[in-house]
């Protein structure tokens, strides 16, 4: 597993995609779910010394993922 930690890391996985595929995020691998991306965030604001942190929020269940996609995120064995 890779881990993505920053928005630039992100972006470099991003963009050897064709930019109108189509997002989804999956989650849970022991019962796989699939959202829409709903939201980006950053936290905290300006007035905050800190570094900003920026969120990706999910949307609501859509379904199950595929197999071929829980097969790609090394979820099944």
């Amino acid at each position: 597993m890779t881990d993505i930690p920053t928005v630039g890391d992100l972006v470099a996985a991003l963009i050897v995609h064709d930019p109108d595929s189509p997002v989804r995020v999956a989650s849970q691998p022991g019962h796989p779910m699939e959202h829409l991306l709903a939201r980006v965030a950053v936290t905290p604001d300006d007035d905050h010394p800190d570094p900003p942190v920026v969120w990706l929020g999910i949307g609501d269940p859509i379904g199950h993922p595929p197999p071929s996609a829980t097969d790609a995120l090394g979820w099944t064995s």
